[in-house]
């Protein structure tokens, strides 16, 4: 036997919308927005004070061995 059609439920209402809610969701997001622009920035820097830092012990590097260069002429006559 047939069974009579079923109730269909209405959809729920919108929940209130909770001013303090909204207000913490951004407070969080502007946050994490700015520790990733924070973190980009310090990667930048640090990048910086690599190159900067790999540039120094070259050149000292190279000195160190222009000079050994002209000692061992010197003292080698050559």
């Amino acid at each position: 036997m047939a069974q009579p059609a079923g109730h269909i439920a209405a959809p729920p209402e919108d929940p209130p919308v909770d001013p303090a809610a909204v207000d913490r969701a951004y407070r969080v997001h502007r946050a994490r927005r700015r520790a990733r622009s924070e973190r980009h920035r310090e990667r930048a820097r640090a990048r910086l004070r690599f190159l900067i830092a790999t540039a120094v012990l070259v050149a000292l590097s190279f000195t160190l061995i222009l000079v050994l260069w002209h000692e061992v002429q010197r003292v080698f006559g050559l």
